[in-house]
């Protein structure tokens, strides 16, 4: 079923005959239903997509085979067969359903044959001609998910692109990746929204539409083995789903090898089949062979083991699952599994194997296989230049975070700026020009939390559908979602700094100043970016990844300098001014602003006294003066009233805040040490709770949570020593604090 919505183009690139259409139409609703009505219904059209894929798709020659696969996970400390003893084999150009009472483990048995389980223990053979499966077999499939996830950014053209780009092998060349991904568009009846944004869920493609994109990424990869599909009709009405259904029959007839699971198809899908693998509950085999005309085969070996003969007008398909026990009586009278054990039919499962494995060893390997052993198609620097590309591509089509950044910088700047205005050479307003550097600082928080959903964001689709398919590599990921914050963060950090630098310093500073403030200033956004991907790379969302930025910011804050000098700080918490990035960033920007400023004490800053009688204030003070005070005399030559300035350099003022001028360089350089740690630490936190599998029985969803509780405790410890009390948590629950310290 289509749900209602609207495409989007992007400007100026809307097709000339729709937008000629459009202006004929009087109702532009009814043009755009009109327009919403290209479905996949249009992809059964015989003529059309089955020329194309008589021409386009090459037929596959490997055959892949699994015997006896066992998979057994561990679930609240008990033991748990999930599949028992499956064993199958899917060839090219057969349609091969997978279906099963509910909680059989259909999905999971086809997450165990595309390789994309990461957790429990599987045992079995799985095989490609009788070889075991190398690094490159899951570039080789294609995996259409249940869950249509694509970049809500990219238009269909693209995101089909982008899959051909990376998953296609580098030999073949970029135009003929372009043409073959145009066939591909041809194929699937995509020619009208093909330039159209994917957008979210009532705003972009339907449901039938998504579907559709969803198939046509996996088919841009041009799988050479075989294509896995998750319920591609769920979701869709009888017309949509027998469409989908169909195409893929298409596809075997070519010659391609297809496995789908499926949910109760109606009889006349059902027979599109060729062949089925049918679950009962624990994962094991009910059935697995030919459907046969009229599904007369698949009746016949279930009729021929005391089953009731299944009626004229009877649903294959749903006669099944009522006697395995999945229909409304809910219970078999016969256990199935068993009888299939002891069959004859599954006897000569295990023979076919034995053939076909030993057939297509002894011909060895086909030509493609041998050529594309790589786990990736395309070397690294082709993966990054793509998926940089791409995301560069998504922050620019969304302008409510781009200008949300931006104006957050320029507001920031103009509010602190304006507030501190040109303040003066009192000790007081040193002291405002200081704590104004101090007032940037604090957009850190707010711009962290801006970046880290976008990287969830990313971080989903690939981890979901590009990682498994081995698009790129998880480095790539990485580096790409740096590389692209860096320019924006350099633009963000010259909105701030022609905001707030001459309305609190003036313009009568040398450039060499006003480049050296510059250029902390974009070196501290650039901190932030990376801090916060540093952060976010390895906890499990947005939420729990701001608590703990928010924690450490405030450790970051509080021991920079500014709200309390070192000397006056314990001597533990001197450790932590000394590590806080923040402190170099400070030291560094106060440094280049007030170096050389003269002190002008305000009135109520001097210190007033009186000479002895006879003398004048100089001469009071002028065995003082000489041994090097710090301050300056204002009326030498007065002989009352003497009035001292106890600072006479905006260097003495830094000094008590161990700041200063000669160590602008040595702080600019700690600082890009920081922010190269961040890099480093973000690859080494996703490596260690997104990629290894821990050590020991914890897995990775386990180490996450456990990331995620002390999170949550070290807020509470942290709030509690500078609140200087324990915060009570609600009545009747423990204390986080309580199980930790």
């Amino acid at each position: 079923m289509s749900t209602a919505g609207y495409l989007l183009f992007r400007r100026g690139h809307a097709p000339r005959d729709l937008i000629e259409q459009y202006d004929k139409e009087k109702d532009g609703e009814a043009f755009q239903q009109d327009l919403n009505a290209t479905s996949i219904s249009a992809v059964a059209h015989e003529d059309h997509s089955g020329e194309v894929l008589v021409n386009v798709m090459h037929p596959e020659k490997d055959v892949f085979t699994w015997r006896n696969v066992i998979y057994d996970i561990t679930i609240k400390g008990e033991p748990r067969r999930l599949l028992d003893n499956v064993s199958g084999w899917v060839r090219p150009g057969t349609l091969t359903a997978l279906m099963g009472v509910s909680g059989a483990g259909k999905t999971t048995l086809l997450d165990v044959l595309a390789r994309r389980i990461t957790t429990g223990v599987i045992t079995g053979d799985m095989l490609v001609n009788g070889r075991p499966l190398d690094t490159s077999f899951q570039r080789k499939t294609g995996y259409v998910q249940q869950r249509d996830l694509h970049l809500e950014t990219t238009t269909v053209r693209e995101a089909l692109r982008f899959s051909a780009m990376l998953r296609q092998p580098k030999s073949v060349s970029k135009a003929e990746k372009y043409a073959y991904v145009e066939d591909v568009i041809k194929m699937l009846n995509m020619e009208d929204f093909s330039g159209a944004v994917v957008g979210n869920p009532g705003e972009g493609l339907n449901v039938e539409q998504r579907k559709l994109l969803t198939i046509g990424v996996e088919l841009a990869a041009k799988p050479a083995l075989l294509l896995f599909l998750d319920e591609p009709t769920s979701g869709l009405d009888s017309q949509s789903s027998w469409s989908i259904v169909t195409f893929l029959r298409k596809l075997a007839d070519n010659g391609h090898a297809v496995l789908s699971t499926i949910h109760q198809p109606s009889a006349i899908l059902f027979q599109e089949f060729h062949r089925l693998l049918f679950l009962a509950e624990g994962g094991k085999t009910v059935y697995f062979g030919d459907i046969g005309k009229n599904s007369r085969t698949l009746l016949d070996y279930f009729e021929s083991h005391g089953a009731e003969p299944c009626g004229p007008s009877d649903n294959p398909a749903e006669y099944i699952l009522d006697i395995v026990g999945a229909g409304p009586t809910g219970k078999s009278e016969q256990d199935w599994p068993s009888i299939w054990n002891n069959s004859e039919e599954a006897r000569r499962v295990q023979e076919d194997i034995d053939r076909i494995c030993a057939r297509k060893e002894k011909d060895g390997p086909s030509q493609e296989l041998t050529e594309t052993r790589h786990e990736f198609a395309m070397p690294f620097t082709s993966q990054v230049y793509h998926v940089t590309v791409r995301v560069f591509q998504q922050y620019w089509r969304t302008p409510s975070y781009v200008w949300g950044k931006l104006l957050l910088g320029f507001m920031t700047g103009v509010f602190v700026g304006f507030s501190f205005f040109l303040q003066s050479s009192s000790i007081a307003g040193l002291q405002y020009v200081l704590f104004s550097i101090f007032m940037l600082t604090t957009i850190f928080s707010t711009l962290v939390q801006q970046i880290m959903p976008r990287f969830v964001m990313q971080r989903s689709l690939f981890e979901v559908r590009e990682r498994p398919s081995r698009a790129y590599s998880w480095q790539v990921f990485l580096l790409a979602n740096m590389v692209v914050e860096i320019p924006y963060q350099i633009l963000l950090g010259i909105i701030v700094w022609a905001s707030l630098y001459y309305p609190v310093f003036g313009v009568h500073q040398s450039s060499e100043r006003q480049g050296l403030f510059i250029i902390y200033t974009i070196q501290f956004f650039i901190f932030a970016s990376t801090f916060a991907q540093m952060v976010i790379s390895g906890l499990p969302d947005a939420e729990t990844a701001g608590n703990v930025a928010t924690t450490l910011f405030s450790l970051m804050l509080t021991f920079n300098g500014v709200l309390q000098i070192p000397k006056a700080l314990p001597g533990f918490w001197t450790f932590l001014w000394r590590v806080s990035p923040l402190t170099y960033t400070v030291g560094g920007l106060a440094a280049v602003g007030l170096h050389d400023r003269v002190v002008h004490c305000a009135r109520n800053e001097l210190a007033i006294f009186d000479p002895p009688a006879g003398t004048t204030c100089g001469q009071y003070l002028q065995k003082y003066l000489s041994l090097g005070a710090p301050g300056a005399l204002y009326n030498p030559s007065a002989t009352q009233a003497c009035e001292y300035c106890p600072l006479s350099s905006a260097d003495q003022f830094l000094a008590n805040s161990e700041i200063s001028w000669s160590q602008r360089w040595r702080n600019f350089g700690i600082g890009w040490g920081y922010i190269a740690f961040n890099m480093v630490a973000t690859v080494v936190l996703y490596y260690l709770f997104r990629v290894s599998k821990p050590a020991g029985k914890k897995s990775p969803k386990k180490w996450m949570s456990l990331a995620k509780y002390y999170a949550t405790a070290t807020g509470y410890w942290v709030r509690s020593i500078f609140t200087k009390r324990r915060e009570m948590p609600p009545k009747g629950k423990e204390h986080v604090c309580d199980r930790i310290f």
